[in-house]
């Protein structure tokens, strides 16, 4: 069964905005690439495409949400870098039974690793930042009600 066939039959009468996982395992794909596949798959998380002759991830579209894909038993060498930009939540990736011979192929997933860790630094630097602002203004308001109980004891 063709990619485009197999999808239209996951659907199963569902708009593919609704969609959250896709399993496409065991269809064909044209000339290795992905078909049938487009950008209103906008809630997409979990997407297997395992042993479709798949050699290119260059028509992979944007999925924001995906964060498991499943590329397992594929021909898939290369053009790696295409997941950084098109998925960039994905948490879970499965390259086995591909064509990678070295490592360099995937430095582009490291990338993508690396710029989240970045980012999640970032948002825990920026949350320490907010508790001790918390901290210190009720510091402040803690010293201002103990000064104003120590004047009023004097008057």
């Amino acid at each position: 069964m063709e990619m485009k066939k197999k999808i239209n039959m996951e659907l199963k009468n569902r708009a593919p905005e609704e969609v959250t996982e896709l399993v496409l395992d065991n269809c064909l794909c044209v000339n290795g690439e992905i078909e049938g596949l487009n950008d209103t798959f906008k809630e997409l998380e979990f997407l297997s495409m395992a042993n479709v002759e798949l050699s290119s991830l260059a028509r992979l579209p944007s999925l924001k949400k995906l964060r498991k894909l499943e590329l397992s038993d594929n021909i898939i060498s290369g053009g790696l870098e295409v997941l950084a930009e098109k998925c960039p939540n994905l948490t879970y990736l499965n390259l086995s039974g591909n064509k990678i011979k070295d490592l360099s192929t995937v430095e582009a997933l490291m990338e993508m690793k690396m710029r989240k860790m970045r980012t999640r630094m970032k948002l825990a630097r920026l949350q320490d930042t907010r508790r001790r602002k918390m901290r210190m203004r009720v510091t402040l308001v803690q010293k201002w009600e103990r000064e104003k109980r120590r004047w009023a004891s004097h008057t």
